[in-house]
């Protein structure tokens, strides 16, 4: 199963690609696209809305006025470096690229790495055409050690403007970024509105360990939730109302259109209700029967850094899929939140650990508290414990995400 995820995750290096892949497996289990300026009213049994890096799907909503929902949201994006609009650059011989920071990215971690350049284009009929190099196309060199000898003793700093400036090419003349994805895309020039691009690491996922316990890759945070919020869509038996909801713009605040924070899980789930003959009395109903999961990676030990765990609710790698708790509402989970997430692991007989961060440790946050204060619905924070959370290249065990997907499974069969 791990191997299935090993390759969705190197099909998708951008947001939009997971969202397109996400489509795309939807389709293949009859799931119907909704477009909202066609359709009239959402497809009933099976199927989804996608809007740039968002995709939301549903399943079974005949009783959804009844019953309420079970939801599963996660996000598609990650932290990394992209391309600017008019990134073209030359220093000596050197053609390099403006790039933006997305997030919060480790930024040492892309030095040095065969980078890759994807993203989409869009075109002047309003149609996109998503896009991905095969191959290593740019690299941000790291200063030889003899230019900054002090290095390992006082550390590696990084100026985000000057530092993480790609190089890509040695043309004399150079060629334009917009010409070359014209020509990589096989578009008319002028057919191109815009486009969005950033850099990725080419090298693919990976299990390792000595008995390969481990699993190595880049954008693990958040692929690996939306892999088994898919999972459990299309696989799990019954007729219980079922949403997952996959977000863009996580890393950077949920703050847009698609995001968490933006309308758009809200108005699908008022189109279902009144798709089903409610009305706004019965919607606001089946917000308080509903329930959500917020599904996010957590911070495992690090054998390195002990003294930044606060040990009694520090987890484990491959120890169970990790519930996460905060006071201060980075987190969503509650006393009484957290107990279809207990009922759930019980029936699929997995463990769960608990996250709590040190009181002199900034805590991350997800999606989880945006939407429960946008919906109102009682929320839980969940994830699978990993290390090297936002580097470039990251990992995690290869037994807590089957965890995941059977907890997944479990709590949307409501048993």
């Amino acid at each position: 199963m791990i191997s299935t995820f090993k390759n969705l995750i190197d099909q998708s290096p951008t947001a939009n690609h997971v969202v397109a892949n996400a489509a795309s497996i939807l389709s293949e289990h009859g799931f119907i696209a909704y477009q909202p300026s066609i359709d009239s009213t959402p497809h009933g049994e099976r199927g989804f809305v996608v809007r740039n890096g968002t995709i939301i799907a549903w399943r079974n909503i005949a009783e959804i006025n009844r019953q309420g929902v079970r939801i599963i949201g996660a996000h598609t994006d990650s932290p990394g470096l992209h391309i600017k609009p008019r990134p073209d650059m030359t220093v000596l011989n050197w053609q390099q690229l403006h790039v933006e920071v997305y997030g919060g990215p480790l930024l040492n971690s892309w030095l040095d790495r065969d980078l890759g350049i994807a993203g989409h284009v869009v075109r002047r009929d309003g149609t996109t055409q998503l896009f991905a190099t095969d191959h290593s196309v740019a690299r941000i060199p790291q200063l030889a050690i003899h230019l900054d000898r002090e290095i390992n003793d006082k550390g590696l700093t990084l100026n985000r403007h000057q530092h993480l400036t790609p190089v890509w090419s040695l043309d004399q003349p150079s060629t334009s970024f917009d010409s070359w994805i014209a020509e990589f895309t096989q578009c008319e020039r002028g057919e191109i509105v815009n486009w969005s691009a950033q850099l990725f690491d080419t090298q693919r996922g990976e299990i390792i360990g000595k008995n390969n316990e481990f699993f190595a890759s880049s954008r693990i945070d958040n692929q690996i939730s939306c892999w088994a919020a898919l999972d459990a869509l299309v696989s799990v038996d019954g007729n219980d109302p079922m949403v997952v909801a996959l977000f863009d713009h996580e890393e950077v605040g949920s703050e847009s259109a698609v995001g968490a924070a933006g309308p758009m899980l809200e108005h699908v789930l008022e189109s279902l209700s009144l798709h089903t003959d409610g009305s706004r009395s019965n919607y606001l109903s089946l917000l308080q029967h509903s329930h959500c999961l917020s599904v996010d990676n957590a911070h495992a030990v690090h054998p390195n850094y002990v003294d930044r765990h606060e040990l009694n609710n520090a987890p484990l790698i491959n120890h169970g899929v990790v519930v996460k708790h905060n006071a201060n509402q980075r987190y969503a989970t509650s006393a009484s939140s957290l107990l279809p997430v207990e009922s759930a692991a019980a029936d699929a007989k997995i463990s769960l650990q608990t996250f709590s961060s040190r009181n002199n440790i900034a805590c991350g946050s997800t999606i989880g508290p945006i939407a429960a204060t946008r919906l109102g619905i009682d929320t839980c924070d969940i994830g699978v414990p990993q290390l090297s959370m936002h580097s470039v290249r990251e990992m995690c065990g290869t037994k807590d995400p089957l965890d995941l997907v059977a907890l997944m499974r479990s709590y949307m069969k409501r048993s």
